[in-house]
């Protein structure tokens, strides 16, 4: 019996009945389908809530090590790594840890209470007890010399104090006498060598140490304000913050020919980091800014101040300032500078490709795995070639490091073909980063020069990171940039070897009757050539 002979005996009613059924059935495969694609999109967030968790997870209570362990890498230009299948590693467990909370009462502002003060007031107003060491320099007088005792006599001595520092504070107590000629009833007396600022209570050595001790070591000028209180000296933190502003002020000359000597590299390292700087009274917070480090090949680096994060002010700091390779991360200002200019070539950070990889390790371990050893077969050619000369380098590079580059950028392609990565997965994103800047991670290949990445950069702008934990912020956006200025020649100094002190101790007295046109000899690194095996000393070190 044909199908067409079924359906001729079944009654109207049981025809209708079926295909009332067959729609139900409909219906319901329609239902099922809507919800398996439900079920794959809420499988696909909580893959990432649960990624984005163990980041977080991993930031509170992990190791921030990108440190991954050293492999035995086979000959370049035979298929490296694509036909290697290792084990895969033990991953560390995570640690877990419980925070107690702390119920934090709610702070009342009382009334200020006057101090009372019962050490000595110098004749500037310099303020300290007994327990301050005095170092007594005796001015000698320069108009007796040549006189014997018996044509002139001593009438008074004039005393000027200043606060000093070494590894302690000191007080220096200058002696002069004021002698009279008898002969011709005169009255004289030699000053006192000039302070770095008009009246000022504080020695050069004491000025040196309030910006190392807040700039290198990280702290903050209320804690210095405490640590003079302990010592048995009195000064204000306003006084503090007002030495730092005119010492700022003092350096800038310096600080604008150091970065000209920057912008004269052919390859000049960037980054930026976040500071909070000024208030936003508006919105009753602070604002955020942040510092643009340059690292330029000559083992000098400036930290540049802006409000904002955008390719303006890579503008306001380049354009027609700087021609050469300009060496960074991925973020899109550096991209539309650079494509917006062919004076600059765009060259791109293989680390920060690389921390794509780590944060997939976890979704796809494998995979991750093995574009970490690509890129740690370049590592492990540039520690090879490390400290050898250009010719060697270039080299080296060509026939090595390229062949890495392309087996890895077709591996890139040949796994982003693949269907069985969802489009939000790490290591899909990974993907597309690297792809997406081929040119610019390309760029060390044709540049004997150039650093795989930027973190020479990042290890200056770890001094900032640290020491904005422990100061905050900056109260103003002008105070942010005399932080730079600072902080910038400071890091310099440290770089080319130089002693942060010995070289502030020598500028700060120097700079006021140095010459506007060798005002560059006083850059760090022109200073150490120049001046450093004949250093100013303060009066303290003598």
């Amino acid at each position: 019996m044909n199908y067409a002979e079924i359906v001729g005996n079944l009654s109207k009613e049981r025809i209708i009945s079926l295909l009332q059924v067959e729609e139900q059935h409909q219906v319901v495969l329609s239902e099922k389908e809507a919800l398996a694609k439900e079920l794959e999109s809420i499988r696909s967030q909580l893959s990432e809530v649960k990624q984005t968790l163990s980041w977080f997870k991993n930031q509170l209570f992990g190791k921030k090590s990108e440190k991954r362990p050293a492999l035995e890498l086979p000959t370049v230009g035979t298929q490296l790594f694509l036909s290697q299948q290792h084990e895969a590693e033990n991953q560390a467990a995570e640690q877990q840890a419980s925070t107690a909370r702390t119920k934090v009462s709610t702070y009342q502002r009382g009334k200020a209470k006057k101090l009372d003060w019962a050490g000595k007031v110098s004749e500037t107003g310099l303020r300290f007890d007994d327990t301050v060491p005095v170092k007594v320099i005796k001015v000698p007088n320069q108009d007796i010399v040549g006189l014997s005792p018996d044509e002139y006599e001593v009438v008074s001595t004039k005393v000027v104090h200043r606060l000093g520092q070494t590894s302690c504070y000191q007080v220096l107590k200058y002696e002069q006498d004021v002698v009279k000629i008898k002969a011709t009833k005169e009255v004289l007396s030699t000053p006192v060598k000039p302070a770095i600022f008009e009246n000022s209570l504080a020695d050069v050595s004491f000025l040196a140490h309030l910006v190392i001790d807040k700039f290198l070591y990280h702290l903050p000028l209320y804690r210095q304000e405490q640590r003079l209180k302990a010592s048995g000296i009195k000064l204000s933190r306003g006084t503090l913050v007002e030495y730092v502003n005119r010492l700022a002020s003092l350096l800038k000359p310096v600080y604008n020919a150091h970065t000209v000597s920057i912008l004269e590299s052919l390859v000049l390292a960037m980054d930026e980091v976040p500071i909070s700087a000024g208030v936003n009274r508006a919105k009753h917070k602070m604002k955020k800014g942040y510092f643009w480090p340059m690292y330029g090949d000559k083992q000098e680096v400036a930290f540049h101040f802006a409000p904002t994060r955008s390719a303006k002010v890579l503008t306001e700091m380049l354009k027609g300032k700087f021609t050469g390779t300009l060496l960074t991360d991925g973020y899109s200002a550096y991209v539309n500078y650079t494509s917006a200019t062919n004076e600059v070539i765009h060259a791109l950070c293989w680390s920060h490709a690389r921390r794509y990889f780590i944060k997939a390790e976890q979704a796809e371990p494998e995979l991750a795995k093995n574009a970490l050893e690509y890129i740690q077969g370049l590592y492990k050619i540039e520690q090879e070639i490390k400290g050898k000369d250009a010719l060697s380098r270039q080299a080296a590079r060509g026939s090595q490091s390229k062949q890495i580059v392309d087996d890895f950028f077709t591996w890139l392609k040949n796994q982003q073909a693949k269907s069985s990565l969802l489009p939000s997965s790490p290591f899909t994103k990974a993907i597309h980063y690297c792809l997406e800047r081929e040119a610019g991670l390309r760029a060390f290949l044709a540049n004997p020069d150039l650093a795989l990445d930027t973190n020479h950069v990042e290890r200056q702008i770890r001094s900032i990171v640290i020491g904005r934990k422990n100061w905050l912020f900056c109260f103003s956006e002008s105070g942010a940039e005399n932080a730079g200025i600072i902080y910038s020649l400071i890091a310099t100094c440290r770089l080319h070897d130089v002693d942060p002190y010995t070289y502030l101790v020598y500028v700060l007295q120097r700079v006021q009757t140095h010459s506007n046109l060798k005002v560059s000899e006083l850059i760090p690194r022109l200073w150490k050539e120049k001046f450093s095996s004949n250093p100013l000393r303060s009066d303290i070190d003598s």
